[in-house]
């Protein structure tokens, strides 16, 4: 128990612990935008391809009982 400091306590003379924390945490923010987008576009997919189909089987349908 002579020396315990944490990350915080120890001298880094390059600053390259504080630019790896930036890079990460400005890394991180975009990340979360991009996730709610493309969890957005998979169901408007979904919805388009349902609609395409029921439009498909309508057709396909309506062409039997002509």
């Amino acid at each position: 128990m002579a020396n315990t400091q944490g990350p915080q306590g120890n001298y880094d003379p390059a600053g390259s612990t504080q630019m790896f924390r930036a890079f990460v945490d400005e890394a991180a923010a975009p990340q979360g935008r991009q996730q709610e987008a493309a969890s957005s576009g998979p169901r408007i997919g979904l919805i388009v391809g349902v609609v395409v189909a029921v439009a498909i089987v309508a057709a396909v349908a309506w062409l039997a009982l002509k």
